[in-house]
């Protein structure tokens, strides 16, 4: 039964991301308000992929610390999230109340349909074999982002991680902090429980998210900042997660 959900669950979103990727377009040739691109792929990503893991593969979400995010039409936030599997990427725009900017690899841009949608919105795609140029760009278009209410997001362990595992948390999201006076957000999920990073069949159950309180980067060393990203993720993960830290 699990192969044939998540068989059913893939030919859905591809079904539909196509629409949806020419809505963007569409939108994006009229020269529309932005926003709209925005509104769309969120949409997408709220009705067509998470609704129908909830449908389809029976994965459901409890959110806990939703009164931990700024309020306020322009408040800044970086969000660093625990990453385990592609439904973060696809709940995270879903769930918050601003405008996200992810960071991601340019080579994403080259995917059929979903990277032309991506390509479209005001993310941030970078070159990693060019590190010192990516982070200023990195930089200098989250400072732009930020300055117009939109949530910056990134996965500070660069990859998907197995359950149980931890990667090496990178500091560019601590360094655009610092560098904005934003504040950090450190989020983990424990989407691994149901849907495994590489795998195709994934299984009913019940992903938490938990949002911690935002931390101040005025004044912090980034390399010190993201230690404690790290250490309030990983301690985090532990207690909603622990048969994967025995």
């Amino acid at each position: 039964m699990p192969f044939l959900r998540s068989i059913l669950h893939m030919a859905w979103l591809v079904l539909t991301v196509i629409p949806y990727t020419l809505a963007i377009i569409l939108v994006a040739v009229l020269r529309l308000d932005r926003s709209y691109r925005y509104r769309i792929a969120s949409a997408w990503l709220g009705l067509s992929s998470m609704g129908s893991a909830r449908v389809l593969l029976g994965i459901h979400t409890r959110v806990t610390g939703m009164e931990n995010l700024p309020t306020g039409e322009k408040s800044p936030a970086v969000l660093l999230v625990k990453h385990q599997s592609t439904l973060e990427t696809f709940l995270m725009p879903a769930l918050m109340p601003h405008r996200l900017a992810y960071v991601f690899k340019k080579e994403l841009l080259y995917v059929p349909f979903f990277g032309w949608a991506i390509g479209l919105l005001d993310m941030i795609y970078i070159d990693r074999s060019l590190r010192t140029q990516a982070f200023k760009k990195v930089v200098s278009q989250g400072k732009e982002r930020l300055a117009q209410g939109t949530w910056i997001i990134m996965f500070p362990e660069g990859t998907r991680m197995a359950r149980g595992q931890k990667g090496v948390y990178e500091t560019s999201g601590t360094r655009l902090a610092v560098q904005t006076g934003a504040p950090v957000i450190p989020i983990a999920v424990t989407s691994a429980k149901c849907w495994p990073r590489k795998a195709f069949i994934k299984t009913p159950g019940t992903v938490d998210v938990s949002i911690g309180k935002p931390i101040p980067s005025e004044g912090r060393h980034h390399k010190e900042l993201m230690q404690e990203v790290e250490n309030w993720i990983e301690a985090e993960m532990r207690r909603l997660d622990p048969e994967a830290y025995r």
